[in-house]
């Protein structure tokens, strides 16, 4: 970069500018504007930050600087670049600013810290602290569920971004800051577990220099590795870890030892894709919604590649090679997704990884040491590990585009390895006629390796010789009767034709001695490039011929294409103009002549072969326009004046068709450079003065189109170049070859970009043709409008048409409209100035401007939908800078990409002229004049007029409208405002509906109903409230309803919390000061002094008290209006303001309002009201080690320890008085001191520090009052608690957490006050057994419960005694419908709160839950209870757990179903705490190992006995005790349900406590899968399935497989049988752990071989399949001693045949050497199985070996049958492939043997 030229004219060193700036015309003038831009916008924001004034000042210019960016790219010195930064930074931190400024100042901050490259740690540091801090406050919201603030949808993600562009910059202490304050979190069986782990994720600097890791991972590595490796059921916070280390894997390549931990990384990327494994596989629901996102699983897999142990590549290829048989086309399931994103993503991560190791620039980012880069071997392994599953993903259900994708970059890495196989399969696809998805598969994957097949290189010279017999062998693929494969045949044609120049080289054979082969070779083939040219042109024209049979278009009249046809098009001129672009002159004279032969000797309809026909003529004109317009513009001029010789053709209505296809060929031919078409301007004149008047509405437009080419092409600014080569193709082949230029990228710096800037003759043409054809409109139309000429609507829309196209066509030449800027729209004490850019027009100020003209004569038209034109459309430019962005993407090279070299030129002329576009879009961004005002009155009155189709199109441009000018939203509101005010009695209804849409807006534009601003929204909400009262609103119209519906609800979604309090901290001042002084280019804007800032809480105000007055005044208004007005009041609750009294009465009334809507919303919004007006308690910090009196510890240990125990709930040291009460410490929050105690504990003052609480009525505030009233009243409470106690949805109520915040409040801001009136209602609920009057109850006493919070003892203890009879009542009315939200009602009361403080509860809850009284169901309801309380209460309840786990256990061996079920999930509870994980102290609470050694000792009776074990159905009325033996079926059946409800909630598995129940599950569990079976089958089965998907520890693996074998010798066959289910599943889902531990994969082998020879045939079978699935995925391999031992075992010789007597019965028991025999055959046949969809090597051998046994008997015979018709099966689809591996003789035995007549007997 010319960093010295640039700093000249800068006086700075810019820190990034764009690039392609300097290749526009008018490049030498940027400097100085952006120079004058900058200084601008420095001077302004200093300016706006110092005088605090944040809107609109602070706001208008930071969008201006992101606008600089937009344009210039990061053009500033770095140091206003950190200043720039660091003031942002201070915007976005500050604590009361309003979220959608938030949002976007955060955005901006993004983008100026994207490039982090550009400045390195010693530049900027930023506090963490801050962004914390917002994070907390946004995300982790305690007002956001009460109604008191509302965020948009997308903050999240923002505030996400905004965290991840400033991590690189947190200072070295930050990590140490981060784990003090989070590590207290760490309580896993606690929400906050998922907070602490998702903001280390988030948070945690991973991109510190070497020398500062001990300050870095070093700190939290182990920890938090160590975590994950220990915890096995996938809790969600598992996600973010896994985050964390694989961004920590990326940003320190060869700083971190993952060896030991890389297989268990593996096993758990393999089971986090829940792949289907075995007969009968359970899905444990968590699994699915908690599995590892893939694109972190690739991006720590590809930084773990590479290094001196290259372990991590032989687990990759473990991987595929395990999972490659789910890529095959065949199989389909929900998995499939990441299979194929995993698949796409990993070569790409790879890619990345090359390019950041060596190509990228070095930056002050940590290199990778060379010990770890990737070596030239690593890059082959890789490809080739992944090179099977792509080719089987090619033909993919899920489309080829995943495989294509990652061909493209495989094929980068290594084309010889790629290329190949795929051409293989491409060649054979291109000539099948059958299968025509083959064919768009291989070809969608050639297109992604094009470059690399292309550009040949050295490790793929013969690359390009493949490409003309590809591109000749695609030709057929024009297909006109298949259309996907037509498209996918253009865009493979387009692709390869834009890396290849065609031109004939065969000549270079003779001349040039220096060629090597294969270079000899391109060049021969090169000669039939002109033969494929022409070729293709056949086809097309082929295609058009069959698009034109539709005669039916002609009569039906339908203008448009249809969207196929539409497309087809495109495919074909873009294809054909690429080839053209392409080819020498030779070539290109030959096409040309052929083109107009085709266009000339044919008459085409105008609509759909018409419109293909001239695209190829325009493709050729644009060419080469001087040989191309020879040829076209006299034929089509003589044939245009011949037929319009005669007069009346030209008043025809339906034209004469050749006329028509002549005027259309004309019009698209003449779109080239304005220089080429002046030769022909006389002839191009006559013409259109000709044809503008037809009276044909087809033949005028035709003719408007034609001036519009003409227009545009004099007078714009384009580039004229484009052409894969720069300079063209012209040159002799013995000074350039172009078979040198295959494939060739594109250089950015010598790209000889030409211009086209309009000459001086082009601009007169133009003019001239303004003033021969526009001006005679205007005055048409002018005296049309004012009356003095008569014109037939025909007519007026006619000069419409042509006025329109003039604009487009000339639009640039003409200045923008002139007016005054109107003043005060928005008070500012900053200057709010648009700044102009240049966008090369000089505006030639004699003539004049039309665009005034046009104004006035359409403003008296009032039509004006033509006039923001200025050279590109909005829209237009949208659609082609997202084209831009598709296209550069699939041609980027990325492994060289030596600054942009790689781009293809013509993509890259195209990135140059869109810089320019959107300099001209900027300038739209303009000032909002005087004249603007008036147009946009047009526009609302166009908008509200009575035609609906005018209205619509009206809107679109208002609101295009409302976009593009600043401030204009709040000039236009009254005037909206008028049309629904109902004292205005002529508003149409027509009018009101264009209104309400005006306010509606559209769906990405502005809704004038909801502008971030007070003024705005205290003009709007209260009229649309008023508005009900309108005469022109009629309900009973579904339109104007669904109106209003929708702008109610887009309100309600769109609505985010305005802010009040503006003012900005003073470091920002500072900053901002700093800004204004520093560096190049200096403001001029001076330094402001303090002046006043003003306040916007009276504007508050002022909104609600009209939205209540409007709500009071007019009660006759329909209730619809009610609804909408209490909706909008309540949007305006917020946290740093209260609701003003009169708002509060009105809340309050509504609670009991007649509408139910109305008083759910009054519900939530007196919660809210309630939180506002809470009286803060005061917080003391505490030592946690002064508090218990032990000395922290230096180590980290988590659980119970001896400075938590005072924590702990012991019954025999309760407050059970008052002064025992007021010394004991409560702490409320479950997770403090679980892990370690934070610095600092912010704990409740004592009592009498706190605000005073029994408050007589005086001392209440006036908002208080109000409420107190109205809760002191039993009328209203009456009706209150009537209204609450009615039903809503029957059946679909549930506990409602908004009426609970609503009475927590009551309860807590008010004491005891209600209590009094309360307790009768409260009293008569809990006695009625009505679900809704239970639930009410249910609210009211949770809310009780977590109000008293911080009552006095005394008012405590009294409640408790009010409390418990009632709580005992309700359990004991408990019924199916209501026992659900008294469960939620418990866990509510308890949730975060001290145990110590609620111990009456406990007590009453623990008196005997399981008493029989009131039937099975009550209890398992009383323990459902007990249980939501204790859950919530996590570790701080051992002694509860340990009572409760005694007064249990007698009781397992329940009867009845709901009760078991119900144990076993309290159970699941009982033992959460004791989990297995590091630094963890083992628990006080009950342990899973002592419970174990109890039931066993009860199970005895079952595990020593070797009969079946059937289920006992006991009578009802049976008595007495039952034998040993049924207990033990009963407690069986208990610990059944824990074990499966255990499955998917606890942390880790205690698998050894499980092994020992194992052999006795294996005894229960049946084979079949059949329903009907017990309970106790089914459960058996169920836990089984649920057990062999555990995640096991490496030193778990030999206990599972020793229990395993023993129970392999158990007498019964079911059990060995399940042995085998159960293995497969459990090997798979630790596959990587297994394989890392030789003899436990020895182990397996031999137990499978093993049971290969078990005396029972379907264990015989099942042994053959699980050893099959052993093969398939590469966890045994199959080798010679174990072949050799299977063909061993087949030669078994048979006892020869008995001859039997008649009626004898056959011998049943096998003999042992039948089986031996069959055991080898089965072997054979499982090697035949294991791979489904190839032949290696050794099987033809095997398959002769099986076929030997065909004769067998019984049950050999069937398995041989069986193994054939699978193989037959599976190898059909490719057998011709297949067939190579075997030789003639061995295919004739096969032939033989698989139509044989036995196969079918």
């Amino acid at each position: 970069m010319n960093g010295q030229g640039h700093s000249d004219t800068l006086d700075f060193i810019p820190q990034k500018d764009i690039v392609y700036n300097k290749l526009l015309p008018y490049a030498d003038r940027l400097d100085d504007e952006s120079n004058d831009i900058l200084s601008k916008i420095k001077g302004n924001l200093g300016r706006a930050v110092q005088l605090r004034e944040i809107w609109p000042g602070v706001l208008f210019w930071t969008r201006k600087l992101s606008t600089y960016m937009r344009l210039y790219g990061r053009k500033f010195s770095k140091e206003d670049h950190v200043l720039f930064i660091k003031l942002l930074y201070e915007l976005v931190t500050i604590p009361r600013l309003e979220i959608s400024m938030m949002q976007g100042l955060a955005r901006l901050l993004i983008n100026l810290l994207k490039k982090r490259e550009l400045l390195s740690r010693e530049d900027l540091e930023l506090p963490w602290r801050p962004l914390y801090e917002l994070h907390d406050r946004i995300l982790f919201s305690k007002t956001e569920h009460l109604g008191l603030n509302w965020f948009p949808n997308s903050v999240e993600s923002v505030l996400k971004t905004l965290v991840k562009s400033c991590r690189p910059y947190f200072s070295e202490s930050a990590t140490q800051e981060m784990l003090d304050e989070w590590r207290p979190l760490l309580c896993p069986f606690d929400v906050t577990m998922q907070r602490a782990i998702s903001y280390f994720e988030l948070f945690l600097p991973t991109t510190l220099p070497p020398e500062l890791h001990h300050k870095g991972f070093k700190l939290w590595f182990d920890e938090l590795i160590s975590l994950w490796v220990s915890v096995q059921n996938l809790p969600s916070w598992e996600i973010h870890l896994v985050n964390l280390f694989a961004r920590l894997a990326n940003d320190n390549i060869g700083y971190i030892d993952w060896d030991p931990y890389i297989p268990k990384i593996f096993t758990r990327i393999l089971r986090s894709l829940n792949l289907p494994v075995g007969t009968s596989q359970m899905l444990v629901p968590r699994y699915i919604t908690n599995a590892y996102d893939i694109s972190h699983v690739v991006l720590w897999v590809s930084s773990l590649l590479g290094g001196p142990s290259k372990q991590a590549q032989e687990q990759l290829s473990g991987l595929f090679n395990s999972i490659t048989s789910f890529f095959h086309p065949s199989n389909h399931g929900r998995w499939l997704m990441k299979l194929m994103k995993l698949l796409q993503r990993l070569p790409a991560s790879v890619v990345r990884r090359l390019h950041r190791e060596r190509y990228k620039k070095p930056t002050w980012l940590t290199p990778i040491p060379d010990s770890h880069k990737l070596t030239e071997e690593d890059i082959t392994d890789f490809v080739e590990s992944m090179m099977q599953p792509v080719l089987l993903a090619m033909f993919s259900k899920t489309g080829s585009l995943d495989a294509a994708q990652a061909l493209q970059n495989l094929a980068l890495m290594r084309p010889e390895l790629v290329i190949p196989p795929v051409l293989e399969k491409t060649y054979p696809a291109l000539e099948t006629l059958t299968e025509p998805h083959q064919l768009t598969a291989t070809l969608s994957c050639m297109i992604g390796v094009a470059r690399s097949l292309v550009s040949g290189g050295q490790r793929f010279p013969e690359g390009p010789t493949h490409m003309l017999p590809l591109l000749m062998r695609a030709l057929p693929g024009v297909d006109p009767n298949d259309f996907s494969k037509c498209m996918i045949t253009f865009q493979f044609i387009a692709t390869f034709v834009t890396l290849v120049p065609l031109v004939d080289c065969s000549s270079a054979l003779h001349e040039r001695t220096d060629l090597t082969e294969v270079e000899r070779e391109m060049c021969s083939a090169s000669a039939e490039f002109e033969d494929f040219v022409l070729q293709f042109m056949d086809r097309c024209f082929a295609l058009i011929d069959s698009s034109t049979l539709e005669q039916t278009r002609e009569e039906t009249e339908t203008e448009k294409m249809t969207h196929l046809e539409s497309l087809v098009e495109l495919g074909l001129s873009s294809t054909f103009s690429t080839i053209l672009t392409q080819c020498s002159l030779d070539i290109f004279k030959v096409a040309l002549e052929k083109v107009f032969n085709f266009a000339t000797t044919n008459i085409f309809e105008t609509r759909v072969a018409g419109r293909m026909v001239a695209d190829m003529c325009r493709a050729a004109s644009k060419c080469h326009p001087a040989e191309s317009l020879k040829m076209f513009v006299p034929h089509c001029c003589n044939a245009i004046n011949q037929i319009a010789v005669n007069e009346e053709v030209l008043n025809e209505e339906e034209l004469d068709k050749e006329l028509l296809w002549n005027l259309q060929l004309l019009s698209e031919v003449s779109r080239v450079d304005g220089d080429k078409i002046l030769p022909y301007r006389s002839e191009l004149v006559q013409i259109l003065q000709l044809t503008l008047h037809l009276k044909c509405k087809q033949g005028y437009t035709l003719a408007c189109n034609l001036l519009h080419h003409i227009l545009r092409s004099t007078a714009l600014i384009y580039p004229t170049e484009y052409c894969s080569v720069p300079g063209g193709f012209h040159q002799p082949v013995s000074d350039y070859l172009p078979i040198k230029d295959w494939g060739r990228p594109g250089d950015l710096w010598n790209l000889d970009i030409r211009w086209h800037v309009p000459s001086v003759e082009e601009t007169s043409l133009a003019f001239y043709l303004l003033d021969l054809i526009l001006q005679p409109e205007l005055q048409r139309l002018q005296r049309f409008a004012q009356g003095d000429q008569d014109m037939s609507r025909d007519d007026v829309l006619q000069s419409l048409t042509i006025v329109q196209h003039c604009l487009l066509g000339a639009g640039g030449l003409m200045p923008p409209l002139k007016g005054e800027p109107i003043p005060e729209l928005v008070h500012s004490m900053v200057n709010l100035d648009e700044t102009t850019l240049y966008t090369g027009m000089e505006y030639d100020e004699s003539r004049e401007n039309y665009r005034d003209a046009i104004c006035g004569v359409m403003r008296q038209l009032l039509r004006t939908d033509l006039l923001h034109f200025k050279g590109s459309h909005k829209h237009e430019f949208d659609s082609r800078w997202k084209s831009f962005n598709l296209v550069k993407k699939s041609m980027e090279n990325r492994v060289r990409h030596f600054i942009a070299l790689l781009l293809c030129i013509t993509l890259l002329i195209d990135r140059v002229m869109l810089q320019h576009e959107l300099r001209k879009l900027t300038v739209e961004g303009c000032q909002y004049r005087s004249i603007h005002q008036a147009l946009m009155r047009d526009l609302l009155r166009l908008s509200t007029s009575t035609y609906s189709q005018v209205r619509s199109r009206a809107q679109n441009v208002l609101f295009t409208a409302l976009g593009t000018y600043n401030f204009c939203c709040r000039d236009l509101i009254p005037h909206v405002l008028e049309f629904l005010n109902p004292d205005n009695s002529s508003v149409t209804q027509q009018q009101f509906k264009g209104a309400l849409y005006c306010f509606l807006g559209n769906h990405s534009g502005v809704c004038l109903a909801n502008l971030h601003d007070w003024e705005c929204i205290a003009l709007t909400w209260p009229a649309i409230v008023r508005s009900g009262l309108s005469s022109a609103m009629s309900l009973e119209k579904p339109s104007i309803v669904r109106l209003f519906d929708d702008l109610a609800d887009k309100i309600h979604r769109q609505y985010e919390t305005i802010g009040i309090d503006f003012s900005i901290p003073d470091e920002c001042c500072t900053v901002a000061k700093a800004l204004m002084t520093a560096g190049n280019p200096v403001p001029v804007e001076p330094v402001p002094s303090e002046e006043e800032t003003q306040n916007e809480i009276m504007l508050y105000l002022l909104v609600i008290a009209s939205d209540i007055d409007s709500d009071f005044v007019q009660l006759s208004r329909p209730w619809k209006f009610e609804h909408i007005a209490i909706g909008f009041l309540s949007l305006l609750l917020r946290d740093d303001h209260q609701l003003p009294p009169p708002a509060v009465m009105f809340f309050v009334k509504s609670l009991n309002h007649d509408s139910l809507y109305v008083r759910k919303v009054a519900i939530s919004a007196v919660a809210g009201i309630m939180k506002q007006i809470k009286r803060p308690h005061k917080k003391v910090s505490v030592s946690p080690s002064e508090l218990c009196g032990v000395k922290e510890l230096d180590v980290i240990v988590a659980g119970d320890r001896a400075d938590n125990e005072w924590l702990q709930y012991n019954s025999s040291n309760l407050p059970r008085t008052q002064q025992d009460w007021d010394h004991c410490v409560f702490v409320e929050k479950t997770h403090w001191g679980y892990y370690c105690w934070p610095r600092k504990l912010m704990m409740y003052a004592p009592l009498e520090e706190q605000p005073k609480h029994n408050l007589s009525r005086e001392e209440m505030t006036e908002r208080e009052q109000i409420i107190f009233d109205h809760f002191s009243d039993p009328v209203f409470i009456n009706q209150f608690i009537e209204f609450l106690s009615l039903e809503d949805r029957k059946g679909k109520d549930k506990f409602s957490p908004r009426r609970f915040c609503l009475f927590k409040g009551l309860f807590r801001n008010f004491s005891d006050a209600f209590l009094p009136v309360l307790r009768p209602h409260m009293e008569r609920l809990v006695a009625d057994s009505h679900e809704s009057k239970q639930r009410c109850v249910a609210e009211i006493i949770s809310g009780l419960i977590r109000g008293c919070k911080h009552w006095s003892y005394l008012k405590v203890e009294s409640l408790w005694e009010l409390l418990c009879p009632l709580l005992r009542t309700a359990l004991s009315n408990i019924t199916i419908e209501t026992y659900a939200d008294w469960g939620t009602c418990i866990a509510t009361a308890c949730e975060s709160r001290d145990p110590r403080k609620l111990h009456w509860l406990f007590e009453m809850l623990m008196e005997s839950p399981v008493n029989g009284e009131g039937g099975s169901f009550v209890d398992a309801c009383r323990l459902y209870v007990l249980q939501g309380g204790l859950a919530q209460q996590e570790w701080r309840v051992p002694e509860l757990l340990h009572r409760l786990l005694q007064y249990l256990e007698p009781k397992l061996t329940q009867v009845y179903k709901n009760v078991r079920e119900r144990i076993g999930s309290v159970l699941t509870y009982i033992f959460m705490i004791d989990v297995n994980l590091p630094y963890t102290q083992p628990t006080t609470s009950p342990r899973i190992l002592d419970f174990t050694e109890r039931i066993l000792l009860q199970l005895k009776p079952l595990t020593e006995g070797d009969e079946e074990i059937q289920n006992h159905v006991i009578e009802e009325n049976e008595v007495g005790e039952q034998d040993e033996r049924t207990q033990a079926i009963k407690l069986l059946k208990t610990v059944l349900k824990w074990l499966i409800a255990s499955a998917g909630r606890s942390f880790s598995t205690a698998v050894p406590e499980q092994l020992r129940l194992l052999p006795l599950l294996f005894k229960i569990a049946p084979v079949e899968n059949d329903d009907s079976y017990d309970e106790l089958k089914r459960d058996a089965k169920t836990c089984l399935s649920l057990m062999s998907q555990g995640l096991l520890y490496t030193e778990q693996i030999p206990m599972v497989l020793n229990a395993l074998q023993e129970i392999a010798g158990s007498s019964s066959w079911h059990a060995r049988y399940t042995v085998l289910t159960y293995l497969q599943i459990m090997v798979f889902y630790n596959l990587f752990t297994f394989m890392s531990d030789q003899k436990a994969v020895n182990d397996v082998r031999a137990l499978v071989i093993q049971l290969l020879e078990d005396e029972q045939l379907e264990v015989r079978e099942m042994a053959a399949t699980t050893l099959s699935g052993f093969l398939q995925c590469n966890f045994l391999s199959m080798d010679a001693p174990m072949q050799a031992h299977f063909e061993a075992l087949c030669k078994t010789s048979l006892p020869k045949k008995r001859k039997r007597e008649v009626g004898c019965i056959v011998d049943t028991i096998p003999s042992a050497d039948l089986v031996r025999r069959h055991a080898g055959v089965l072997g054979l046949s499982a090697c035949i199985l294991s791979s489904p969809y190839d032949v290696p090597t050794w099987m033809p051998q095997l398959l002769m070996d099986l076929s030997a046994h065909l004769n067998d008997t019984q049950p050999i015979e069937m398995t041989v049958k069986k193994t054939l018709s699978n193989f037959r099966r599976t190898h059909h689809d490719n057998w011709q492939q297949h067939k190579q591996q075997f030789t003639d003789d061995q295919l004739l035995v096969l032939t033989d043997l698989l139509v044989s007549p036995c196969y079918y007997a």
